[in-house]
């Protein structure tokens, strides 16, 4: 591959020149602004004289050189955004441009306005070259008419370039600099408007985001850290008044969830009445129904609960199979403010909230939960995650609490009530096991006591964690230790010399044990027949234990599905199985097991969805590339990447998948053999966008090094070659997408520049953004640009927005927040304070979304939840459920936004 940039250019020959024509520009920007401020004063005189030019005083330019529009403002630009009152005469001598068609509805321009204007837009700054022109007849005051045919604006424009002689023509280029940049200090230098008119959104810090509305019709600008950031509007959008103003007609139904939360959590794993299989993960409560038979292929369907508005912890299910409980944890939202833990009971059938317990009363997160059993599940303990690890009984129909006490410092990984007994509870975890014991203190809130007995090891060596345990029918009590033993517990009279705390007569020790296990034991599950099975960690077995801990059976856990996390008894002998890579398994000890939900154990970046058919793939931190089928709702392929993933994109043909590493490197691999076809380093930093171009001829490749780097593709994708590099962003590249044409490329970076090139062209940097006002992007994924400004929230850190992508109908715009919201605009959202519709069930910052080929569902990606949701996207009148009653959220959008 050829790996030069260009002919005889090193990249500090081309750092050098690009910092040289920087201070260029900025020293002539320096310039402008003097000769503004004397400009500003002049039209600051002329305001209150007549807003014609003729009558101003001003000479009336020769009747041949009336330009045909206002130069720099689309023919098509709505009336009312022009104003007189800021016309020179210099500006009226200023070229009209058209710009290229694109995004325009009206009328094209005309032929002989091929000339751009002037000057060089940086980022940050204002537009070099704006201005309005006279009207050419009469009418009324503010109302611009094109009353010169197009031959006689052909004319003028020649007529003009002719009469002035070659030593004032840099006169009067300043003079028309001077004049576009007194325009734009009279735009943003004042909240009021001369006009009467009221500004759209006020200034606000410098750390906010806000917007003022060019008034000639041609820019608009917002800030974020206090950097301002203009964008052009298209020429074919007469008045912004007519963008849309609403939340979008379609909206999102969350079809599936992708992953089990297995890597870090317990109690996660039941089988409800219904034959439902629930689980957790992010802040979604999954009730799954498994297709198929046992150790056969997937498919089911699955309903969510999605009352949490934070990561769900641990679950506890009623004894009538019907009601759940779950756990979240404490959290923040967008503002910094605490989000309190709370536990939720919730019915399975209707999934409605049946009772909050504990709002205020939890600190960190809830641990552990279970329901009694002897008293039909009349009561609820609960064990918090704070120091103290706060131990709590309470009233389920009342949400009531009964007793509290703190348990030990030391971690509580599981907590259950006796069956035979609701006045006996247990408490296991980092080497302890606790014997409690719960007078309710006649039902009275508050008045119930707790009383500890702790387990003595006597001469059993002292675990260091005790994960699990599971009552036996004949009141003995079964626990697996991180020694891979099995032990079992019964009451017996304290020995002197290794008294129970509190000093009790009676207390519980070892009667037998058993070594199940090589490493630590995760699960313990109770069977119907009265067996046991354990699962365990080192070894990945699964073993089933009879009377007296004989083993009768047993089976092993391919390795690339991790240890078992916890276990689950469905309909005869079927079992499911959760691991630690955040697998679900169906099956039994004979036949196998195979797996029914899998999903990623890291952080997720990676995200980009097939061409034709509802296909997607995602990549992150585990090092894991994944191939999902959307349709079938399961991993059609996974492989190693042995580097961390961060973006990729498929090729148009679907044959291969560019995919971009942390360390520069960059793969193309071929979809159907899954084989690496190529392997191409760029640089030492990470990659944080791969994106083929519309033809699938390049492929363009941003790097944290700053650079777009560019390559030729084969028709196949297989083979590439270096074609250049697009040298200009003074910070890392973000998000870019290629023009329809497949010649151009938008793209941000980390100090939110927007800049667009001509690769075609040679990879040029086009210094005049005015010229792309009007092109058409094959994809939107740019978080910063005209068409999606609105999508910001007030008072971003330019932070708050991972990710943005315009559906393939160009209706809407989804949008994934650092906040763990989904949002779903209006396309083009080009108004300050657009509202949305807010989507939640992420528990970490949603970094990636994406729209399917055919935009039926849109795919998101949790971050550090390693979730992956799939949402159905409904039309106005399409079928489907009916998303939940909306509430106003107005703090999580730019305007009021609706929260379903």
């Amino acid at each position: 591959m050829d790996g030069a940039g260009g002919p005889g250019e090193g990249p500090a020959q081309e750092a050098l020149q690009s910092l040289s024509q920087r201070l260029q520009v900025q020293e002539k920007e320096m310039e402008l602004v003097k000769a503004a401020l004397a400009e500003a004063l002049r039209l600051l005189r002329l305001q209150t004289l007549p807003t014609s030019l003729h009558d101003s005083g001003s000479p009336a330019p020769p009747r041949d050189s009336s330009p045909a529009a206002p130069p720099g403002l689309p023919p098509t630009c709505s009336p009312s955004l022009v104003s007189r009152g800021t016309q020179t005469e210099a500006e009226m001598e200023m070229e009209m441009s058209p710009g290229p068609p694109g995004l325009s509805n009206g009328p094209p321009a005309p032929q002989g306005g091929s000339e751009e204007p002037s000057g060089t837009q940086s980022e940050g700054g204002g537009s070099s070259s704006s201005g309005t022109g006279s009207p050419g007849g009469t009418g009324s005051p503010g109302i611009l008419r094109l009353v010169q045919p197009l031959q006689r604006a052909d004319s003028a424009r020649r007529n003009s370039s002719s009469s002035s002689s070659p030593s004032e023509r840099p006169r009067q280029k300043l003079s028309r600099k001077a004049a576009s940049s007194a325009n734009l200090l009279l735009r943003s230098g004042s909240t009021e408007s001369r006009w009467g008119k009221e500004p759209l959104s006020s200034p606000g810090g410098p750390g906010s985001r806000r917007s003022n509305y060019n008034l000639e019709g041609i820019s608009v600008k917002m800030f974020l850290r206090g950097r301002p950031i203009t964008m052009y509007i298209p020429s074919g959008i007469r008045s912004l008044e007519e963008l849309p103003s609403g939340p979008p007609p379609e909206t999102l139904s969350l079809d599936w969830v992708y992953g089990y939360r297995g890597r870090d959590s317990r109690s996660n794993l039941f089988v409800l009445r219904s034959g439902e299989v629930v689980y957790f993960i992010a802040c979604v409560v999954v009730l799954y129904r498994p297709g198929g038979g046992p150790g056969g292929p997937g498919g089911g369907g699955q309903r969510h609960y999605r009352g949490h508005t934070d990561c769900v912890r641990c679950l506890a299910v009623h004894p009538d199979g019907v009601r759940v409980a779950s756990g979240q944890t404490a959290g923040v939202d967008k503002d910094g403010k605490p989000l309190q833990p709370v536990v939720h009971v919730w019915d399975s059938e209707t999934l409605l909230k049946l009772q909050e317990i504990g709002l205020g009363a939890f600190e960190r997160g809830v641990g552990a939960l279970a329901f009694s059993v002897a008293d039909q599940g009349a009561f609820l303990c609960v064990v918090d995650d704070s120091n103290e690890h706060m131990l709590s009984v309470w009233d389920c129909n009342r949400a009531a609490k009964l007793a509290e006490i703190k348990s030990t410092n030391d971690s509580v990984l599981a907590v259950g009530f006796s069956p035979r007994d609701s006045s006996c509870i247990v408490t296991s975890g980092k080497s302890h096991v606790h014997f409690w014991n719960w007078s309710g203190g006649a039902g009275v809130p508050g008045n119930g006591t707790l009383t500890r007995k702790q387990g003595v090891f006597g001469k059993y060596k002292k675990p260091k964690f005790i994960p699990c345990f599971v009552f036996l029918p004949d009141g003995d009590i079964l626990t697996g230790d991180s020694e891979g033993n099995i032990l079992t517990w019964g009451r017996s009279l304290s020995d002197s010399k290794t008294p129970g705390r509190g000093g009790a007569k009676e207390t519980y020790g070892i009667v037998a044990q058993a070594h199940a296990h090589e490493g630590s034991i995760f699960a313990l599950c109770l069977r119907r027949d009265g067996t046991v099975l354990s699962g365990g960690g080192r070894d990945r077995r699964l073993v089933q234990w009879g009377p007296g801990l004989a083993a009768l059976q047993e089976a092993e856990i391919p390795e690339h599905f991790g240890a078992v996390r916890a276990i689950a008894e469905g309909p005869g002998s079927e079992l499911l199985v959760g691991t630690t890579k955040n697998a679900l398994l169906r099956g039994d000890l004979t036949q196998g097991f195979s797996p029914v939900i899998q999903g990623h154990t890291d952080e997720l970046w990676g995200l980009c969805t097939h061409p034709f058919q509802n296909r997607f793939l995602t990549c992150g931190h585990d090092r894991q590339l994944c191939l999902w089928d959307g349709e079938g709702h399961a991993l059609a392929w996974s492989i190693d990447l042995k580097e961390t993933g961060l973006c990729a994109d498929f090729h148009p043909s679907g044959a291969v998948v560019a995919v971009g590493l942390n360390t520069g490197r960059w793969l193309v691999l071929d979809t159907e053999t899954r084989e690496i076809v190529s392997d191409v380093t760029d640089g030492n930093e990470q990659l944080s966008v791969v994106r083929y171009s519309p033809d699938g001829l390049y492929l363009a490749i941003g790097s944290h090094d700053n650079m777009i780097y560019i390559y030729s593709v084969s028709s196949d994708g297989a083979k590439s070659s270096r074609f250049g590099r697009c040298v200009g962003h003074s910070s890392f590249i973000t998000h870019l997408d290629w023009s329809k044409d497949g010649n151009f490329i938008m793209s941000n970076s980390g100090d939110y520049e927007i800049l667009y090139w001509d690769v075609a062209g040679g990879c040029k940097l086009l210094r005049n953004r005015y010229e792309s006002r009007d092109r058409e992007w094959a994809t939107y994924t740019c978080v910063l640009g005209f068409h999606v400004y609105g999508v910001w929230p007030d008072g971003s850190d330019g932070t708050d927005i991972n990710s943005l992508c315009r559906s393939h109908n160009e209706r809407v715009v989804a949008v994934a927040d650092d906040f763990c919201k989904v949002h779903l605009f209006q396309y083009p959202c080009a108004r300050a304070k657009a509202p949305s519709l807010v989507y939640g069930g992420h528990g970490s910052h949603v970094t990636s979304v994406r729209f399917t080929h055919d935009d039926s569902h849109l795919i998101s990606l949790g971050g550090k939840d390693a979730s992956i949701f799939q949402w159905r996207v409904l039309g106005a009148g399409g079928a489907g459920p009916a998303p939940a009653t909306p509430s106003r959220t107005p703090s999580l959008s730019p305007a009021s936004s609706l929260d379903v």
